[in-house]
């Protein structure tokens, strides 16, 4: 009973806040309903017992994905008034975007409920009753998966870094640190004593 009530209690959080990250007027606030709706999410994987799920995205989509959608939107001057000026002109064609998904989603329902859809699904594999969940996708992603994973890494890197060299711009009026030269200075060129006068203090020209 109580991990029925938790289900819809939930559920029915996460779809409201779905609905108030499209409708509010504030991006900030529609930012903010993402996170609300991405915990109930996670509630819902501990729910269904996939605890790598919700730990991810909690990790990930929270504390990464909408805290650099609210940093985006806080930062950068966009007028969302002018953006919000065509949502009536796409709103039909959402409207038969949505139908379609939503059709699409109760048949998927309705096939997994009556047994054909899964019917000819592979078994998953046990390790034992024992071994929680994550520890049973990380045995199965370091053992038979692990050059695939490791693939995986590789590209990102190189995704990581071409953007970097994309986005990297040298500009000769900009003043830039040499760290070699930093390093490799003696006492000779970096310090240089004055001598000064009691009472008198240390002049502009002496300063420079």
């Amino acid at each position: 009973m109580l991990q029925g009530i938790a289900f819809y209690v939930m559920s029915a959080v996460a779809v409201v806040a779905g609905l108030l990250v499209v409708t509010a007027r504030n991006p900030v606030h529609s930012v903010l309903w993402l996170i609300l709706a991405f915990f109930s999410s996670a509630g819902l994987f501990v729910l269904l017992g996939a605890e790598f799920l919700a730990m991810l995205l909690v990790v990930v989509y929270v504390g990464a994905v909408a805290v650099l959608f609210l940093f985006v939107v806080m930062m950068l001057d966009v007028d969302f008034v002018r953006l919000r000026e065509g949502f009536a002109s796409y709103l039909p064609l959402a409207a038969i975007v949505a139908g379609i998904l939503l059709a699409e989603m109760v048949m998927i329902s309705i096939l997994v409920a009556q047994g054909g859809a899964a019917a000819d699904a592979t078994a998953p594999v046990v390790y034992g009753s024992d071994m929680t969940n994550v520890e049973a996708i990380g045995r199965v992603l370091y053992t038979e998966y692990v050059y695939l994973f490791q693939a995986a890494g590789i590209v990102l890197l190189i995704a990581m870094i071409g953007a970097i060299v994309l986005t990297l711009r040298k500009k000769p009026s900009v003043r830039r640190q040499d760290p070699g030269a930093q390093t490799n200075r003696d006492r000779r060129t970096s310090v240089e004593i004055k001598g000064v006068t009691t009472g008198v203090g240390v002049t502009s020209e002496e300063l420079r």
